[in-house]
This record gives C-alpha cells, structure tokens and sequence, in this order.
C-alpha cells in the first residue's frame, strides 16, 4: 500500500472520528516546530474546555522539547514562560492541582529552565519572575533554584538572596517566611555555602533525613571529621527518651518515617498510598522526591532507585531526564531507550550508540549479530529524527575503525545495511 492510499484512508478516518481529527490537527499544527504556531495554540487554547486546553497545551510542550532536544537556535524562553504563566493561571482558576494540566505545569517549568539555560534571559528579570512565582503566586509551580542557576548567574542570585534577607528579617509568620526559608536553603545549596547550609538545617526540627543531609553536605565538603562527629550526635538525640508522651502519629507520619530511614522504590509506594488517603500526596511527593534526587547523585545504583520510583509513579519523561542527568545504569538506560525511542527518535540514539560500542567490545559472534541487529534500529531513528547523514557519518567511523573485526562486518553486511565503499576485507577474522 502506497503513502497516497494510506492518507486517503487515515482522513477518511479523521472525518468519522471527531477525537482522531483533532490529535492529527494539534501535530501538523506542532510538527514543524514553528514557535509562532505554538504562541498562536495558546492564544487559541484559553477559550477552550479543560480537555482542550489541556491538549493544546501538550502539543506546545512537544514542540518545545522537539526544538530543545535538537539544539535550536530560537530563542524559546518567552514561549516556555508564557506556557508556565497561562497554565499556572489556568490552575488557579479551576482549583484543581492534583490532575494531567498540573503535572503539565512541572513539565513547562523544566522545558523553560532548558530554554533559559540555551539563552539566558536578563539575570534580573528572571529573578523577579522568580520572585513573584513564590511569594505571590498561587503555590503551584514551586521552582527549583538549581534548575535555574546557570541562567541566573550572580546577578540573578544576588537579586532572590537580597529579597529573602529582607522577608526573613521582616520576621513576619504564614506562607512568604515559610517560601524565604525554603529559598535560603536553595541559595545556600547553589551558592556552596556549606557553613550557612548547615546552619539552616541544624536549626530544623530533629529529623533523620535532615540529620543524613548534614552528613553528606559535610562529607562533600571534605569536612569529615565533623560530619562523623554530627552522626554521633545524631544517634545519641535519637537513643535519648522523649520528655514528654507523643501524640498519636498519623499513618502518612509513620510512613514517611519509614522512607526518611531507607529511601527507595517501597517505601516511597507506602507513603504515596498513605498520603494520598490523608490528601497530603502533593507535599509529601515533592519532599521524596527530593530525597531521592539527592541520594542519585551519590552513585548509580541510586540513581537506578530515583527512575525506578518515576516510572511506578507513572512518570516516563521525567524517568528519563533523571536517567540522563543522573547516570543510571546503561542497563536501565537502554530499557528506557526502547520506550522512548518510537516517540523520541533523537534522545535514544546516543544510548543505542553506546550499545553497539559495548556490544562490539564482547568480540564474539552472537554481540557482532547483536550489535548489526542495533545499527539498522539506529538507521532507522537518525531517519525519523531527520539526520540520515549523521548515520552515514557514524558508521563509516565505526567500520573504519573495527574494519579488521571479519566477522562483525559481515553481519553488518547480512543485515542490509549499505556499507561505505572504502570498505575492504581484512586478511584474518576476528
């Protein structure tokens, strides 16, 4: 069956099928990843229901991640923030923020802090944007400071650090001392102020993940002495009877106590069902999940629990990105690579790449059919990802190189895969 016939029948298709239609109008609109289309989908999109709304909004989201994963030259950060300002707004108007449009907003929050990061905006005004997110916003998103840093440079920094001094040292209660608390503590962090990052969370209720945060911070530091000498007292606090007879913990208090002393995939399963029971899942997810981040980039293995967690949480994209930024295992990362790879051709080709590499360096026949097996899968993304001459590049380099390995290009060979004319045959197989 020809192109032509296969698109004469998917629209007739679309003309019986209301919700087929409207998918392949929000992709053709998207696809060529012209940023005055997706500005005009958002203009469009507020005067439509919440379904609507929410489908435009991730056809712009597309668009921004296709543009960013292939290093345009656009300047998308405008874009990225006007999608974070209109679903916040959107949010805040319907009350829900629990459903799809809100994990949208998180998704928007990161794809403009990429976008900020490709071309940093002025330092300042993205500090007062900042700013006003927290402090005067209806709490959704909450904005990680480091996401935000490299854009934000010191003058940036200088900006957020000076308002929270001041809201800190207004000494006022409720919600704007409890945001300049939590953004002293990210400065400090991005900022490498150990001393003052210790200080703040010392000066926290006992709790033992804050006590193993001390530690690490310590550690990293290369101050060692003292984060032995801070565990100690930590145990001794822990060993010593309450002065006076507890209240009854919740069941979400006991299950986050759980997770605080062994972070991982099950206890994070036990808190998310008690949480969500208790109607405090918002909080609590953020907070573990911020944990787990934390202990990802100790190792591999940490990281390897960080993406497992994701993806139970139902959570493929930002699986992924913790993958990348973190360093699972090249095990975990082909796993996701198969996932993504119909829908995210560009993202997976340097982990298919990595494969063959390991793949070739095993030096027996059934990696040699293996890694040919993984080449023509590469072919195939490089041409859905429209970079065909990458291809052609990468495997000219690659049979260059290993033009000795006999039996390797044969299979390459038996494959169909057209190799490059310099190619000739060794002398001996190996």
């Amino acid at each position: 069956m020809d192109a032509e016939t296969l698109a004469d029948l998917l629209h007739a298709q679309a003309e019986r099928d209301p919700e087929l239609r409207h998918s392949l109008e929000l992709r053709a609109a998207t696809q060529s990843g012209d940023v005055s289309e997706a500005h005009r989908l958002l203009d469009t999109a507020v005067t439509d229901g919440n379904v609507e709304y929410t489908a435009k909004i991730g056809a712009v989201l597309d668009t921004l991640q296709r543009m960013l994963d292939a290093g345009s030259r656009a300047d998308l950060a405008p874009l990225a923030r006007r999608t974070v300002d209109d679903i916040s707004e959107v949010l805040e108007q319907s009350g829900d923020h629990a459903g799809d449009l809100a994990d949208r907003l998180d998704r928007a929050v990161e794809l403009y802090a990429r976008a900020c990061a490709a071309r940093p905006p002025d330092p300042e005004k993205l500090a007062d944007w900042i700013l006003e997110v927290e402090f005067d916003g209806p709490g959704r998103p909450v904005i990680d400071l480091a996401e935000f840093a490299t854009a934000l440079g010191e003058p940036g920094l200088k900006r957020i650090k000076s308002t929270v001094d001041d809201v800190l040292a207004a000494n006022g209660p409720g919600h704007r001392r409890d945001v300049a608390e939590r953004l002293r503590e990210q400065l400090a962090e991005v900022l490498g102020d150990v001393d003052e990052l210790v200080a703040i969370l010392s000066a926290k209720p006992p709790r033992v993940d804050v006590s193993l945060k001390i530690v690490r911070v310590l550690r990293a530091a290369g101050r060692h002495s003292e984060a032995i000498a801070h565990a100690a007292r930590a145990l001794t606090h822990d060993k010593q009877p309450p002065s006076v007879s507890p209240e009854p913990e919740s069941e979400t208090s006991r299950r986050r106590k759980d997770f605080d002393a062994e972070p991982g995939r099950e206890t994070f399963a036990a808190l998310r069902e008690a949480a969500t029971k208790d109607g405090k899942w918002t909080v609590q997810r953020r907070e573990a999940l911020a944990r787990l981040r934390e202990r990802a980039a100790e190792g591999t293995e940490q990281a390897d629990e960080l993406v497992r967690v994701l993806l139970d949480d139902g959570r493929p994209d930002e699986a992924w990105r913790a993958c990348v930024r973190f360093g699972a295992s090249p095990e975990l990362r082909l796993e996701l690579a198969e996932q993504r790879a119909a829908e995210h051709p560009a993202e997976t080709i340097p982990v298919f790449r990595e494969h063959v590499d390991e793949l070739i360096e095993r030096k027996d026949p059934q990696a040699y059919q293996e890694a040919a097996r993984r080449l023509k899968l590469l072919r195939t993304l490089h041409k859905r990802a429209e970079t065909p001459d990458e291809f052609t590049a990468y495997l000219a380099a690659l049979v260059e190189n290993h033009r000795r390995k006999t039996r390797l290009i044969t299979e390459i060979r038996t494959a169909r895969i057209a190799l490059p004319k310099a190619v000739t045959s060794p002398r001996s197989p190996r």
